[in-house]
């Protein structure tokens, strides 16, 4: 394929794009594949979970700018580009009940009318592939699953010309992944591999929940070989200081051990218009070639 290869990743909030994926993204980056990551909010109702920066008034404060400052080291971290939708966070609701969302925030926006904003930008960057969450999510936020909606809505109509028809001239991406980073095959093979190595693992508990609410495992259909930018992935990450503790269970399994026992990250083929037979080792299978 003479074409450059585009590659588009779709996330709630910044910060979400070093959690999933961001070892693939800087993968296709030193080969030279243009990546772009789509920031559907500004994370302005995040809460501060380092430790070491809580209750710094200013950042409680000015959150909004500081997490796109963080964002935007995180970008260079990565050697992607980035833009924002510019819609606003809609927090976490906790309780019971559950209290209402915020009035305005992203998670209830009408999923036509905000996907358009998405679709201008899939219409502009031209990607082959696209990734994002799955109808849950990855987890229940309400933007993560409001991310996977206008996702799910501009795939399909960002090739229609009938559909947003000024929202640029049409473009029609070939594959949809679902990030499946967080999965049980993978989560339990480094909890065991901690356990034989006489190490504590950070894992126990969140196996203990899969157990306890009993959900099937998703399909995991690419895993994507990745371990040698597993390091930049971690730096990433650690530049999101205010959601991110370096000494945290992000950080308890050692690099050694992730690199041989689970060398890839993980995607769930949700869409494809292209022939490619699973399991897969590269997001733009069925398209090199065509």
């Amino acid at each position: 394929m003479t074409e450059q290869l585009r590659l588009m990743a779709v996330h709630a909030h910044p910060d979400d794009e070093s959690s999933k994926g961001a070892a693939t993204m800087a993968k296709y980056v030193s080969e030279g594949v243009d990546v772009l990551v789509v920031t559907c909010t500004g994370g302005e109702r995040g809460s501060i979970l380092n430790p070491r920066l809580q209750g710094d008034p200013y950042i409680e404060e000015h959150i909004h700018e500081v997490r796109a400052k963080e964002m935007a080291e995180a970008r260079q971290i990565l050697g992607v580009r980035q833009e924002w939708l510019g819609f606003v966070d809609s927090g976490l609701p906790e309780g019971d009940p559950l209290p209402p969302l915020p009035e305005g925030c992203f998670a209830l926006q009408d999923v036509d009318e905000a996907a358009e904003r998405l679709v201008r930008l899939i219409r502009s960057f031209r990607p082959q592939v696209i990734t994002t969450y799955d109808e849950n999510g990855g987890y229940p936020h309400p933007d993560h699953i409001m991310t996977h909606k206008i996702t799910m809505v501009a795939f399909d109509a960002a090739g229609d010309p009938e559909r947003y028809p000024d929202a640029g001239e049409p473009w029609q991406p070939l594959k949809l992944y679902y990030n499946q980073g967080f999965n049980r095959p993978r989560t339990l093979a480094l909890h065991e591999a901690m356990l034989e190595r006489g190490l504590e693992s950070p894992y126990g508990e969140w196996l203990k929940r899969w157990e306890e609410f009993q959900r099937p495992d998703r399909t995991l259909t690419t895993y994507v070989p990745c371990a040698d930018f597993f390091e930049v992935r971690d730096k990433a990450l650690i530049a999101h200081a205010t959601q991110i503790d370096p000494d945290g269970g992000w950080f308890k399994v050692p690099m050694e051990v992730q690199k041989e026992v689970w060398p890839t990250e993980e995607y769930e083929l949700a869409k494809s218009l292209v022939e490619t037979s699973v399991p897969e080792d590269d997001l733009f299978a069925g398209i090199r070639d065509n």
